[in-house]
């Protein structure tokens, strides 16, 4: 029962005027986070930009002791230094690395590996560093890190190494790793404690740096790949006109030029006369920057796979951090795409989005220090009678039954999942107007019960079994 409650202390439902999503607290108490992944089960390890890395476990709960502590190490003056971001090695469960992204104390990036100790504690002195980058400004460091799921490889975004507008061109410059998206095999150890994948595009040309794999990003905060195809979303914050994002195709060779500084997004920024030889692949989407609320600052996510919020499949979620709002991109048709703003939620600072081992997207919020599942806010309307089905007790101890007698749906599954989106047990024999389901192998904690008819609607329930 004491999990229980813990769980419910932190994932407390926040009421908001949302009309197509809903943010329900999951974590809480966080120092400016910054960028959340999971090491391939169901915790989460949330980057404090200080030089923390801490464990919300799947009850709410965080860990007392902090996972990895490098503040040390790390310069943190806000804006866009401290700890960036981390990633785990495919081989994680057997090898116990994983990678961070930071600026050091001579304000530069590092790219380093670190070891696993135990499955709660890494080793601070187990660093490897594998690159650094000298950084000329403080702003615009990029420093989000992900392994391709097709290749294995690390991916690395770079800011263009900041100031404005890029007065080096710096993201056009392929004998620099800044306003990059690099790619290196942590496995190899050809370039030191890194190898250079063979196929990267610019491998073999004397006027280029091999870990380049496409250039001319302004700053990169945020990427990740689509799970259920590899492709790849980059959402790339602008100047002062426009905010984009890119899609890059899983079939990709590399080499291809976002365009920054001759372009912002689909906008002419510059005309020095570079830019007119240059082959500019545009954003598949982008938005205006000012406006009311006023936008400045995309922040990218992922494109929603998960099983539970339904109606949000296929969905590439973003933020900007500014304005608070939440908005996504949807495929209208192959390959043609369309942009929304959903709902504003005030205070937050939206700085990351999470995605589960299970597909489950959660938005990471800078000054609140929250974490939020989203859902969706229309799961559960529907103009069929299955909302009638009525489901008692709740909370539940030993059984829970579901009274299909004042209602003529026909029934065809009752799914439960865990608060990850995980699907446990799936009950289809409705021979019965009254289902009654044993809960004894059943954990105490918080279910999602999705109903689901032979017609194709749905209602979701929430269970709490004692």
């Amino acid at each position: 029962m004491k999990r229980l409650l813990l769980f419910l202390t932190c994932c407390v439902f926040i009421s908001v005027n949302a009309q197509d999503i809903n943010l329900e607290l999951y974590g809480s108490g966080f120092f400016s986070p910054v960028n959340v992944k999971h090491a391939g089960d169901d915790r989460l390890f949330v980057v404090e930009r200080a030089g923390y890395i801490k464990i919300l476990n799947n009850d709410g709960t965080v860990n007392t002791a902090n996972f990895l502590n490098i503040d040390a190490r790390v310069t943190n003056n806000g804006g866009e230094q401290g700890l960036l971001a981390m990633a785990f090695h495919p081989n994680y469960s057997s090898n116990g690395f994983f990678y961070v992204n930071y600026i050091n104390n001579s304000g530069d990036t590092v790219i380093s590996r670190f070891t696993r100790l135990s499955p709660g504690l890494a080793d601070p002195n187990s660093e490897v560093i594998l690159l650094t980058i000298s950084q000329p400004f403080s702003n615009h460091n990029g420093g989000d890190m992900h392994f391709g799921p097709n290749d294995g490889y690390l991916y690395i975004s770079t800011g263009d190494g900041g100031s404005g507008g890029d007065p080096g061109n710096r993201a056009q410059n392929l004998n620099l790793l800044l306003g990059k998206m690099l790619r290196i095999d942590v496995d190899g150890t050809s370039n030191g404690n890194y190898g250079i994948p063979a196929s990267n595009p610019f491998v073999g040309n004397p006027s280029a740096l091999d870990e380049i794999w496409a250039y001319g990003l302004r700053n990169p905060w945020k990427f990740s790949f689509d799970r259920s195809n590899g492709d790849m979303w980059i959402a790339d914050v602008g100047q002062s006109a426009r905010e984009e994002i890119n899609r890059v195709p899983a079939s990709s060779t590399g080499g291809e030029n976002y365009g920054w500084k001759c372009f912002e997004g689909n906008s002419v920024f510059s005309s020095m006369t570079e830019c007119n030889t240059i082959t500019h692949q545009p954003p598949v989407s982008e938005y205006v920057y000012g406006g009311n609320p006023f936008r400045c600052s995309i922040t990218g996510g992922y494109r929603y796979r998960g099983t539970i919020q339904t109606g949000l499949q296929g969905r590439f979620f973003f933020a900007d951090f500014c304005s608070d709002e939440i908005g996504v991109v949807t495929e209208t048709s192959p390959d043609n795409y369309s942009l929304s703003f959903l709902d504003q939620f005030t205070n937050e600072g939206f700085s990351a989005f999470v995605e589960d081992v299970n597909g489950e997207l959660y938005a990471v919020g800078l000054i609140s220090g929250n974490i939020y599942r989203i859902e969706d806010a229309n799961l559960s309307v529907s103009e069929s009678n299955i909302n009638d089905i009525k489901m008692y007790p709740n909370p539940a101890d030993d059984v829970v039954t579901f009274d299909l007698e004042s209602t003529s749906v026909q029934l065809s599954d009752i799914k439960f999942y865990d608060v990850l989106g995980k699907q446990i047990y799936t009950h289809a024999n409705f021979n019965n107007q009254l289902v009654t389901i044993p809960l004894d192998n059943f954990k105490s904690g918080l279910y999602i019960i999705e109903l689901l008819d032979n017609q194709g609607s749905t209602s979701i329930r929430k269970l709490i079994v004692d």
